[in-house]
């Protein structure tokens, strides 16, 4: 791990969470709240995948296939947190509190920020492999 490597693993994801999160407010127009946020992440999360692999992760040995397997099993862990922690968010925690500027908006946010840390750790080790399999 370089500090070089964090830096654009973080450009990567932050360019994948714009993606993501402008995605969930359009799609938020004609869908569910949660759908939108599911249908965001995968347009996020394939965003993420083409920067990392191209940017992040350039001499990982794995095959294109694996790449994509693990990729997609790490972000389904990732997706399923994000959902978690917006819907949380937003159902219970915020109206306990009395907070609903932009509920939904800065819920899914808070979501889509947490689990930047353990995917680079799972996408370093098993997406995207620079050592022996």
């Amino acid at each position: 791990m370089t500090v070089g490597q964090v830096v654009r693993f973080v450009a990567a994801g932050g360019t994948a969470a714009v993606v993501n999160f402008g995605s969930r407010i359009v799609l938020s127009h004609v869908m569910p709240y949660a759908a939108a946020i599911v249908v965001a992440y995968c347009i996020g999360m394939t965003t993420a995948f083409v920067l990392n692999r191209i940017f992040v992760f350039p001499g990982a040995r794995n095959a294109l296939h694996s790449q994509a397997a693990w990729f997609i099993v790490i972000n389904l862990a990732a997706v399923l947190q994000t959902l978690a922690i917006s819907l949380i968010l937003v159902e219970w925690l915020f109206p306990m509190l009395g907070f609903t500027w932009h509920a939904e908006t800065v819920a899914h946010g808070v979501g889509v920020l947490m689990p930047v840390f353990t995917s680079y750790i799972g996408h370093k080790r098993y997406s995207f492999k620079t050592g022996p399999s």
